[in-house]
């Protein structure tokens, strides 16, 4: 980390600490434009940050680190691409429908707080990514597992601006980002509650089965964390196929195993509303089935490799540019 990633990165912990997961659109948004986060892809001449995607994986980290609820890393991909630092914008992860003649009839889902942004990023039909306004879509809500507001909407014959970027692959780094962070704070959260927590006159922590099943889980976070940063270069280098697929892939693998392990240590009161351990959790198995599940980015690479052929595998697999 350079000592601009570090002052971000002071400045993200700093904010997002003071926000924390009950942050909202309405009451809390205003504190991350006034520090251009929204913009912090988007290039300077555009009127953003100009960050790098190594930058923008400091600030999605840590705002999965504080399981913030607030779309920074949706707003801030749309921004890039759509070049636009006027208007709040958010991406999506599904979209059905043509486009012909820059307009677009079809159905777009998995929108990310759609309420209230001026515009979507969305996969186009045709390849790379379309630019829809959202006053033409007729929104409904629902909401994830973790009780965030996801949007679906349909639109016939909009108007739509095509862009040659893949807004599915930055929303599946986004979430890896975001994975790695929010286990990390997990794992800390367990382990401070294994050494608190008394059983049978010593602490939880004490018993080696417990240390055995932390010692697994911290692999699994630590493993994530690399996949991010190597996932976060190849995206700088406009070649990050593989590594994003790889990054997902193994942050939703992680998520199985950290989750599951921080609520065994934790026991019932992992459960219960009132501990905030769930808050973690839930965004945790949100974020594993948004922008790609095990089965879509296994069967990505599984795909790659038989087409590449068994005499290629080692080479792609250890190469720094794929």
């Amino acid at each position: 980390m350079n000592d601009e990633q570090r002052m971000l990165a002071d400045m993200a912990e700093e904010l997002f600490a003071s926000l924390g997961h009950t942050a909202t659109l309405e009451n809390d948004w205003s504190s991350i434009e006034q520090v251009a986060l929204d913009g912090l892809l988007l290039g300077e001449d555009d009127g953003g940050f100009g960050g790098s995607w190594e930058d923008a994986l400091v600030v999605f980290r840590i705002a999965g680190y504080h399981g913030l609820s607030l779309p920074i890393a949706e707003a801030a991909i749309a921004a890039a691409v759509a070049r636009r630092s006027s208007a709040r914008g958010t991406i999506a992860s599904h979209t059905s429908g043509e486009v012909a003649g820059g307009r677009f009839t079809g159905s777009i889902s998995g929108i990310c707080c759609g309420e209230g942004a001026a515009f979507v990023v969305a996969p186009s039909p045709a390849g790379g990514s379309l630019v829809i306004e959202t006053a033409a879509l007729g929104l409904e809500a629902h909401e994830s597992v973790a009780g965030e507001t996801r949007h679906a909407g349909t639109a016939q014959d909009a108007p739509v601006t095509l862009v040659d970027y893949d807004v599915f692959a930055m929303g599946a780094l986004a979430r890896v980002a975001q994975v790695a962070g929010a286990l990390d704070a997990a794992l800390a959260r367990s382990v401070e509650y294994a050494n608190e927590r008394q059983q049978f006159g010593r602490a939880l922590g004490k018993f080696q089965a417990v240390q055995q099943a932390l010692a697994t889980f911290a692999g699994e976070a630590a493993a994530t964390n690399c996949a991010a940063m190597g996932a976060a270069q190849a995206m700088g280098r406009r070649s990050a196929a593989f590594a994003v697929a790889a990054a997902k892939l193994r942050a939703n693998r992680a998520i199985g195993v950290g989750t599951s392990v921080a609520h065994q240590v934790h026991g019932a009161i992992g459960f219960t509303q009132e501990y905030p351990l769930h808050q973690l959790t839930r965004r945790l198995w949100a974020w594993r089935s948004e922008f790609g599940n095990d089965a879509y980015w296994s069967e990505v690479l599984g795909r790659r490799i038989v087409a590449r052929g068994a005499e290629n595998f080692w080479a792609d697999l250890t190469a720094s540019d794929h």
